[in-house]
């Protein structure tokens, strides 16, 4: 159930930043929206409790509900979501509980599920932007790591909710202001 709240959360912030992002006076970051897909991966790799096989199944969804929103190859989003979700997997626990690691961790996590996606397109034969790439690249690490806090800090928020000892809520809750 935890998992599928998590997803459902970062698939409504995706339809929800799919039609807002556009409109903001962002200036050349209107062009790279977060990457909420990646962040969700991410997320449930850091945090999956028994085994990664359930993150990495939720992971996958939320990367192929990210590919249906913004019209990518079919699978694209999905495959690069659910290798994010394993990287996630490997990361000490420990990053998310305080301070700037959070928007490192963000950051890292926008800038490596764009580098996968360019790794897969490049494999599959796929078009890529050429020398706009790179640029694109930073841009999405910037704003995902903008963003990224405080969609992790609402997951930290739910996941606190599905604790089911007072020890685990402590621990989904450490680090954060009530």
């Amino acid at each position: 159930m935890r998992t599928a709240a998590l997803v459902l959360i970062g698939y409504a912030v995706m339809l929800v930043l799919g039609v807002v992002w556009s409109l903001l006076p962002l200036g050349p970051l209107r062009e790279a929206p977060p990457d909420v897909a990646a962040l969700t991966a991410g997320y449930l790799g850091l945090t999956a409790r028994r085994g990664v096989a359930g993150a990495v199944a939720g992971a996958v969804v939320a990367g192929y509900l990210a590919d249906l929103l913004a019209g990518t190859p079919p699978g694209l989003l999905a495959l690069v979501a659910g290798l994010t979700c394993v990287l996630g997997h490997l990361v000490q626990r420990r990053i998310l509980v305080r301070g700037w690691a959070v928007v490192g961790f963000a950051a890292a996590l926008g800038a490596t599920a764009a580098l996968l996606a360019l790794m897969v397109r490049v494999v599959g034969g796929q078009p890529i932007g050429g020398l706009r790439e790179p640029a694109m690249l930073v841009m999405l690490a910037a704003t995902t790591g903008l963003f990224g806090p405080l969609l992790l800090r609402l997951y930290r928020r739910v996941d606190a909710g599905f604790a089911r000892t007072q020890r685990e809520r402590d621990h989904a809750l450490e680090g954060l202001v009530s």
